[in-house]
């Protein structure tokens, strides 16, 4: 086993690291994100090579203590702060909603977290473009364990996602039968062969990131922003294009069913600047449309 590296990081306020490295997480079988009796674990890819990070708060000592395995464990410790929202400012933010005064009242410890890696938020979130989160989550789960490898440290069942070169050699046929189509696959692709480029968005301001990720074929406003929500801990990174949030916004701030993402952007123009971190809260507050279309079916593209 490779040698343990620690540290410990104390907030400077009330901290909630569920809630807060909870967006990282991509369904309950992540082989990248277990959480475990309140400890989180997360395998990743790092500039200098995979490594794993064991996350656990300690409430009674005021800090969060972590451990890391592995080629990258310096380089995850060094950026431990960012990755638990340390380089996050919760009081740039001014609620102008009382829903949302609410939300933000009862969730004092949610931070941005900023993981400062852009392949690896980048490419599930490709996977979850038009299609439901169950298929995006089962096309993760069985890409990385065919083509990821294990996890540095003790953790038995976590995966480290393929390297940039990995994922431009994976054939058709595995991406098929993950359930992943041509376009989504092929823009996968595209982003692994120019990866480095992709990853220098994580220290750009929000538009040249924006701008930067969409570049790629295949990588439009949706896509970029879920990224950047995650690798640049971004509080504007405002989703456009979801099929749910602009209905749950609307309906969250006015009460009117069917909300357009016009509509949504109008309505959070007083939080220019925190939109996205308005959304979250807005996510949180639990007031959401009621629900009149059945579920969308799952499609097994394997079968086809």
């Amino acid at each position: 086993m490779s040698r343990t590296r620690t540290r410990t990081w104390a907030p400077p306020g009330p901290y909630d690291l569920l809630r807060t490295l909870g967006v990282l997480g991509r369904g309950p079988g992540d082989p990248a994100y277990r959480v475990e009796a309140g400890t989180v674990w997360r395998a990743s890819r790092t500039p200098d090579g995979p490594a794993t990070v064991r996350i656990a708060a300690r409430p009674a000592e005021g800090c969060v203590e972590a451990e890391a395995w592995g080629p990258g464990a310096d380089w995850m410790l060094d950026q431990l702060p960012s990755l638990l929202g340390g380089s996050d400012d919760p009081a740039a933010f001014t609620a102008r909603h009382r829903i949302v005064h609410e939300a933000h009242r009862r969730n004092p410890g949610l931070r941005l977290a900023r993981t400062g890696l852009v392949l690896e938020s980048l490419v599930p979130s490709i996977l979850e473009q038009k299609v439901t989160s169950d298929e995006a989550y089962r096309a993760w789960r069985l890409l990385l364990q065919r083509f990821g490898e294990p996890a540095p440290g003790p953790h038995e069942r976590l995966r480290v996602m393929p390297d940039p070169r990995g994922w431009a050699m994976i054939p058709s046929w595995e991406w098929h039968r993950a359930g992943v189509d041509a376009k989504r696959s092929d823009t996968v692709v595209r982003a692994a062969r120019v990866a480095r480029r992709l990853e220098e968005a994580a220290h750009m301001d929000l538009p040249d990131a924006l701008h930067r990720l969409q570049l790629v074929q295949g990588i439009g406003p949706w896509t970029a922003a879920e990224v950047l929500q995650r690798s640049n801990g971004a509080p504007d990174a405002l989703t456009l294009g979801d099929l749910h949030l602009p209905r749950i916004a609307v309906y969250a701030l006015t009460g009117r069913t069917g909300g357009t993402d016009e509509e949504m952007v109008e309505l959070l123009a007083p939080y220019e600047g925190q939109r996205h971190r308005a959304t979250r809260l807005l996510l949180l507050s639990g007031r959401v449309p009621p629900r009149r279309a059945p579920r969308y079916s799952v499609r097994d593209i394997a079968r086809l």
